[in-house]
């Protein structure tokens, strides 16, 4: 990120330039962190239940959340990427006009 402008656009009451883009990494790291914490949460909570329902979260419950959960993660941040990548080609496009 370059800082001047990445604080620059943080404090653009406008909203004429957009952080989202300068960002989406460290959110979907983020997110993984979190979805890794909730998986952890599901084998706690399994375990605490009793020795066969923390082996299910274990084995089936948690990778299945992770999957799916990361899944629908990077699909969200590729559609906010895809609707970025639109504007900055429909703002060229207006710009040549």
């Amino acid at each position: 990120m370059e800082g001047k402008s990445f604080f620059k656009a943080l404090l653009d009451f406008n909203f004429t330039e957009f952080i989202t883009g300068k960002i989406i990494k460290f959110l979907y790291i983020l997110s993984l962190i979190g979805i890794v914490l909730g998986a952890l949460g599901i084998i706690v909570a399994g375990f605490q239940g009793g020795f066969a329902p923390g082996l299910l979260a274990l084995i089936i419950g948690a990778p299945l959340f992770i999957l799916i959960s990361t899944i629908l993660v990077r699909v969200y941040m590729e559609i906010i990427i895809i609707l970025f990548k639109i504007f900055e080609t429909l703002k060229s496009i207006d710009s040549k006009k």
